[in-house]
């Protein structure tokens, strides 16, 4: 079975979710990134980071452009483990739902449902109106799995990086991918010293 993993980042805000998976998958030898990255991303990381778009490209062990609609990735005869789009903007994700298949991040997607593969959409965004929550409603009944980027507590995080971590820890799981990112819940227990009662 192939370990090809493809990430996308689309332009929603909530691009070091997709920094991070792609620097944590750098610990992962053994799963091959195809990445995508959308022009609006492009934007909303150099508003969002100091990371430059060079350093996050050399992230990539494959990096396509959007406009490559004939790149491997598009097709279903291209073994991968699946994709995951994160930040999911409204916008990507109501393309994947009605396979509206613009650009090569849209068209991959689609693959993945067509294939019955492992499809995360991050979809980050708040609040949610119900045109929101339909879409993502129909992106489930279509196999896709919605995953906001909802932060843990009974992890006790004390930076923002120890949430942006859990929340890719488990993305990463949830595709399958062993990782040290995050703490299971292991049953309710006394309450730990570090952490006295307030």
């Amino acid at each position: 079975m192939s370990n090809r993993l493809i990430l996308a980042l689309s332009g929603a805000s909530g691009q070091i979710y997709g920094i991070r998976l792609l620097e944590m998958l750098q610990q992962a030898p053994e799963i091959e990134t195809h990445v995508v990255i959308s022009p609006s991303a492009r934007i909303t990381i150099t508003q969002e980071t100091d990371y430059t778009l060079k350093q996050i490209e050399a992230l990539a062990d494959v990096l396509y452009r959007p406009t490559d609609i004939g790149a491997a990735i598009a097709s279903g005869s291209f073994q991968t483990i699946g994709m995951i789009v994160a930040p999911c903007s409204i916008k990507s994700l109501s393309a994947i739902t009605h396979s509206y298949d613009a650009d090569l991040l849209t068209r991959a997607a689609d693959v993945q449902l067509k294939e019955g593969r492992p499809l995360l959409l991050v979809v980050r965004e708040t609040p949610l109106h119900l045109g929101h929550l339909r879409l993502m409603t129909q992106a489930t009944e279509q196999g896709c799995t919605i995953f906001p980027p909802a932060p843990a507590f009974y992890n006790r995080p004390q930076t923002l990086d120890d949430m942006v971590n859990a929340t890719c820890g488990r993305i990463l799981a949830r595709v399958g991918i062993p990782n040290q990112y995050f703490e299971e819940w292991l049953g309710v227990r006394e309450r730990r010293p570090e952490f006295p009662a307030r």
